[in-house]
C-alpha cells in the first residue's frame, strides 16, 4: 500500500525489446522532435531572439520559459496523480500531446515584428507546460515495455529514436522550406513565412509519429480504479509531501538520487534549449547555419544515445551519468572560453556537448527504473517526474540571470553578454553532479531488501 492510500495496480505483461509496443513507444520521441528540436531549439527560438523582435528578446525567452517552468512545478502534482488514480495514462499523453500541436500550429501566426514578441512567447511556453505534462505519463510507461536486463537499450533507443527525428525533420524544413529562396509550395522567407510554415508542418509530424503509442498501449479498463472525488492543489501536496516521507524512511537513495537528477536534468534541457541562441548571437552562426550545425549535432547524439544504451546495461547508469556531465561542464565552459574565437570552436566545444546529453537523460530514467522495487514504479517514477518538473525553472532562470550579471560586470548591453548564459547552464550541471556523486547505486532487489527491512516483514 502506497501512503497515499492507494493500492498498486497489477503488474503489465513486458514485450521484449525490438518488438511493436517497444518501437511504437520509441516514436513518441521521433515525433516530439518537432517540438524540442525544431520549435524551441533550433528554429523558433532562434526566430524569437532575431532582430526582427526588437532588443532583449533572449534575455525575455528565458524568463518565458522560467515561468512556463514555474506553473510545471505548480501543476505537475496533479497531472500525475490523477493519471496514476484513473489509469488513463495513455488519454492523458494524448491530451496534453494535442495541446502541445495546437500551440505548434498557432505558431504560424507569430509574424516578425515586436508587436508578435510575447504572443510568441506565450505559445512556447504553454508548448513547454503541456509537452512535460506528456513527457510525465510517457515516462512512466517504461517500466511496461522493458524488463530489468533491457531497460537501458529500450530508454536508450527512445531517446536515439527522438534525435534521430530531430534529423530527418530539420533536413526536410531546411532544404524544403528555410534554404531555397522560393521552398515547398511556393513559400519564400518573406514576412517569416518560410519558418511559420514550418510551425505546421511541426504540428502534423507530433501528430503523426504520437499515433503509434497511443493506439498499441490503450488503457486497460481493469486497471482503472473507482472514480473518487476530484483532488485540489493542497490535496495533491499533501499526498506529494506523504510519498516522499515514505521514501526517506525507506529508501533515502531514491531521494537524494530524485533530487540531484531533478537538477541536473534541466541543465540538460537547457544544453538544448538555449545551445542555438548562442550559436546565432554569441557566435555569429546564420539560420542556415544553426540548422546545419542542429542536423549535425542530433546525428553524434542520436548514435551516442543509442550506443550508450548499451554500456548502460554494462556497467550501470550511474558511471554513465558521471561522465556524460563531467565532460559536458569542461565543453561548457570551452565554450564561454572561446565566445570570440568564432564558428569552428562551437562547432568542435558544441558537437563534444551534444555526446553526452542524450546519454545522460536516459541513464538518468534508466538509474531509477533499476532502482524501483517491484510493485512501485508508479508511484516513484511519477516523484521523478513531479521533482524534476519542480525545477524546470532553474537553466531558464540561471541563463538569464548569468547574462544580467555578466552585462553589470562588463558594462555591456544584455545582448553583447550572451555568452555569459553559458556559464549559466554550467553551474546548474556541476551542481546537479555534486549532488550525485554520494547517491549509492543499487539494483531493483537490493531496494526492496532496504524497503522490506525498514518497514518490517
Amino acid at each position: 500500500m502506497s501512503p497515499s492510500g492507494a493500492a498498486p495496480a497489477p503488474p503489465l505483461a513486458r514485450p521484449a525489446l525490438g518488438r511493436w509496443p517497444v518501437l511504437a513507444w520509441g516514436l513518441w520521441d521521433w515525433g516530439s522532435a518537432a517540438f524540442n528540436a525544431v520549435i524551441t531549439t533550433f528554429v523558433f527560438s532562434v526566430y524569437l531572439t532575431s532582430d526582427d523582435f526588437g532588443p532583449g528578446a533572449a534575455a525575455k525567452l528565458g524568463w518565458a520559459l522560467a515561468a512556463a517552468g514555474v506553473l510545471v512545478a505548480v501543476f505537475a502534482p496533479i497531472t500525475g496523480q490523477r493519471a496514476d488514480r484513473s489509469g488513463r495514462r495513455t488519454w492523458w499523453l494524448a491530451v496534453n500531446t494535442g495541446l502541445v500541436i495546437a500551440a505548434s500550429a498557432g505558431m504560424f501566426f507569430v509574424q516578425p515584428s515586436p508587436d508578435y514578441l510575447w504572443l510568441g512567447l506565450l505559445l512556447l511556453a504553454a508548448g513547454n507546460v503541456f509537452f512535460e505534462f506528456a513527457s510525465v505519463n510517457y515516462n512512466a510507461m517504461l517500466p511496461e515495455i522493458s524488463t530489468p536486463a533491457t531497460v537501458g537499450r529500450v530508454s536508450g533507443l527512445g531517446w536515439g529514436l527522438g534525435y534521430l527525428g530531430g534529423i530527418v525533420l530539420l533536413l526536410i524544413v531546411f532544404f524544403g522550406l528555410i534554404d531555397p529562396e522560393v521552398g515547398l509550395f511556393g513559400v519564400t522567407g518573406e514576412n517569416g513565412l518560410d519558418v511559420r510554415v514550418t510551425m505546421l508542418f511541426c504540428a502534423g509530424w507530433t501528430l503523426l509519429f504520437s499515433l503509434p503509442v497511443l493506439l498499441t498501449l490503450r488503457d486497460d479498463p481493469a486497471r482503472r480504479g473507482p472514480r473518487g472525488p476530484r483532488v485540489g492543489i493542497g490535496a495533491s501536496y499533501r499526498m506529494l509531501f506523504a510519498s516522499i516521507a515514505h521514501l526517506w524512511r525507506t529508501d533515502r537513495d531514491t531521494v537524494y538520487f530524485l533530487g540531484a537528477s531533478a537538477v541536473f536534468r534541466d541543465g540538460l534541457a537547457g544544453v538544448f534549449t538555449f545551445g542555438a541562441v548562442i550559436a546565432a548571437n554569441v557566435f555569429g552562426f546564420t539560420d542556415g547555419g544553426v540548422i546545419v550545425f542542429g542536423i549535425a549535432a542530433n546525428v553524434v547524439a542520436g548514435i551516442a544515445t543509442i550506443a550508450f544504451g548499451v554500456l548502460d546495461d554494462r556497467i550501470g547508469p550511474k558511471r554513465v551519468i558521471v561522465l556524460s556531465l563531467t565532460s559536458m561542464v569542461a565543453a561548457g565552459l570551452v565554450v564561454f572560453a572561446l565566445h570570440d574565437q568564432g564558428r569552428t570552436a562551437f562547432w568542435v566545444a558544441g558537437l563534444v556537448l551534444c555526446v553526452f546529453v542524450g546519454p545522460a537523460q536516459s541513464a538518468s530514467r534508466t538509474f531509477l527504473a533499476r532502482l524501483i522495487p517491484e510493485g512501485e514504479e508508479g508511484q516513484v517514477f511519477g516523484l521523478y517526474a513531479t521533482t524534476g518538473r519542480a525545477v524546470s525553472f532553474l537553466a531558464p532562470a540561471s541563463f538569464a540571470t548569468a547574462i544580467w550579471v555578466g552585462a553589470q560586470v562588463t558594462g555591456v548591453s544584455s545582448d553583447d553578454a550572451e555568452h555569459f548564459g553559458v556559464l549559466g547552464i554550467v553551474l546548474v550541471l556541476a551542481v546537479g553532479l555534486a549532488l550525485l556523486v554520494p547517491v549509492r547505486a543499487r539494483t531493483r532487489a537490493d531496494s526492496a531488501l532496504v524497503q522490506h527491512s525498514a518497514t518490517g516483514p
